[in-house]
């Protein structure tokens, strides 16, 4: 199969993927399912400074449990706070940053239409939550195809520790990474953490 047919076949899966992630019948229990699961993995990590995304084309949602993970750190009087962080996507470099957000920050579209903080301060993440269209085996994720997360994982040094997040009918056994693709540390769903196994 030459780069050409599987850029389309990888097209196809997408918008199949994303089309049964829009109509599961079940979402809202699934959501909450993933919202404990990110909760429960989240107690005793290290990191203070996460990189999420917000929630576009029927994604997972993690924004209520980073939030509620920044309340607890206040709880716990740490000596620095908890902080999280938005990607910010420069259309001309193809990079991605992250700028600090918290709930009420004021927000912009970016040049993909995606809200993104404005005027907030870069930050740099130790963790980074990144959505799943899919995901196979060793950690490999599919994503819309920009290359933005393989990009930013292999450039940011040291290395963030990447976390995806996808629900359960996201898993695709016969996923072939491509030669640039990253695998990520660990994959979270709605049944626990997959990956590693």
């Amino acid at each position: 199969m030459d780069n050409s047919e599987q850029a389309l076949e990888k097209k196809a899966l997408r918008a199949a993927l994303i089309e049964q992630r829009n109509s599961l019948p079940d979402r809202r229990q699934r959501e909450d399912l993933l919202q404990r699961v990110m909760r429960i993995w989240l107690v005793g990590r290290p990191e203070i400074v996460i990189g999420a995304y917000w929630p576009i084309k029927g994604e997972f949602d993690p924004l209520p449990a980073l939030h509620r993970w920044k309340e607890d750190g206040e709880l716990l009087d740490q000596p620095q706070p908890r902080r999280i962080g938005l990607p910010v996507v420069n259309k001309e470099t193809r990079t991605m940053t992250f700028h600090a957000w918290y709930p009420g920050c004021p927000m912009e579209e970016d040049a993909y239409g995606i809200p993104k903080p404005k005027d907030t301060e870069v930050i740099v993440p130790t963790l980074v939550f990144a959505p799943c269209v899919g995901y196979g085996a060793g950690g490999f994720r599919l994503g819309y195809g920009g290359g933005f997360y393989d990009r930013m994982l292999a450039e940011l040094n040291p290395k963030p520790f990447s976390v995806g997040l996808g629900f359960g009918i996201g898993f695709l056994p016969d996923f072939e990474p491509e030669p640039h693709d990253m695998p990520l540390d660990a994959i979270l769903n709605d049944y626990g953490a997959v990956w590693p196994v």
